[in-house]
Order: structure tokens, then C-alpha cells, then sequence
């Protein structure tokens, strides 16, 4: 995971109107407005890294920052 200091300015601008942990429909919106099939997809393939809570799944900003930066693992 990256820290904030790594990040360029603009990706910390791009998701500064989301919370720290987003829910699977803020990760699409975020995606610019992917479906959630394909969220979903990103998910289970481990492409974005996530936390399962339950049913559901809990995606940290910075995963999401990762994952743009192509830092994904």
C-alpha cells in the first residue's frame, strides 16, 4: 500500500469526495461509472484488494489509488 506522501496530488484530489472506505457502489462510481458485475470482478480476481465484512465487501481508498496507479498486486 502506498502512503499518502508517494501518491501524485491529483489521484488524492480525484477521490477526496469519498470516504476512507467505500462500498462496492462507490468503487464503480469512483471507476468512472463501471457496473458492478464488473466491480465485482475486480474484487474476486483480487485485481483491487478489498475487505470482506459479511456479505459484503469494504474497499479502502488507497487500494483503489493503488489499483489506478497500476500498483495493484
Amino acid at each position: 500500500m502506498l502512503n499518502q506522501t508517494n501518491r501524485p496530488k491529483s489521484y488524492n484530489k480525484l477521490l477526496s469526495t469519498y470516504p476512507e472506505v467505500m462500498n462496492i457502489e462507490q468503487l464503480c462510481e469512483a471507476l468512472g461509472g463501471i457496473s458492478t458485475r464488473t466491480g465485482y470482478k475486480l474484487l474476486k480476481e483480487g485485481t483491487i484488494k478489498s475487505i470482506k465484512v459479511g456479505r459484503e465487501y469494504r474497499i479502502v481508498k488507497s487500494y483503489v489509488t493503488d489499483f489506478l496507479l497500476g500498483k495493484a498486486q
